[in-house]
């Protein structure tokens, strides 16, 4: 399991705020040593064509010619992708006072639901998480990981693995999947979306409902 985070944890409604606080993770069963090669193909191969990705594909800040390729390529790897977003706007007070809350509830709604339909009792899953920022909120947020998995992995183990973004193809998917779906929560357009990504969405939580 792959897992990204979006949005900011700022609650205070102003324009800078994100609508929107969520995780999304891409699965893949098995070995999947041939999609991890052809992802490094990909970025190797639009480096040879003068787009320079010295810290991998990130669906934001990528042209569209290039988010034309890796969605192509996810389309063909065909990732189980699941997503949760926890809509700020409806967060209960207790919450808003306190925001730094909104990480661990948004990986806890995530990982309890999606945990038993990607693993068995019994299996072992890797659960590589992108890291955030600043050592700080990189500190907090291993623990807040860490604290869901070892909750809620009683009858299998858990292995967590907070790794930078660009180090992992698997987190790269997870976020062009989890950027698509978020253009379409907001009514924003997505060309990829429906050909892409909705075919392989086996999930998108909204437990505290939509703006």
């Amino acid at each position: 399991m792959y897992a990204d985070e979006t949005g900011n944890m700022d609650m205070s409604g102003s324009p800078g705020a994100s609508l929107y606080f969520g995780f999304g993770t891409a699965v893949f069963g098995g070995e999947h040593g041939r999609q991890v090669w052809d992802g490094l193909r990909l970025r190797c191969d639009l480096e040879r064509r003068g787009v320079n990705l010295p810290r991998g594909l990130h669906a934001k800040n990528d042209s569209h010619a290039t988010r034309d390729e890796m969605f192509d390529l996810i389309g063909r790897q065909r990732p189980r992708i699941d997503v949760t977003f926890l809509c700020k706007a409806r967060a209960h007070p207790s919450i808003r006072e306190r925001p730094h809350w909104l990480y661990k509830l948004a990986w806890y709604s995530h990982f309890r639901d999606v945990l038993p339909l990607v693993s068995a009792p019994g299996d072992t899953l890797y659960v590589i998480v992108a890291t955030l920022s600043t050592n700080r909120r990189l500190m907090d947020a291993r623990e807040a990981l860490s604290d869901v998995c070892r909750e809620l992995a009683v009858d299998r183990e858990v292995v967590l693995c907070v790794w930078d973004a660009q180090s992992s193809w698997g987190i790269q998917v997870a976020d062009y999947g989890l950027w698509a779906v978020q253009r379409i929560l907001e009514g924003r357009p997505c060309k990829w979306f429906e050909s892409r990504i909705q075919p392989h969405l086996a999930s998108m939580l909204t437990p505290w409902g939509t703006v």
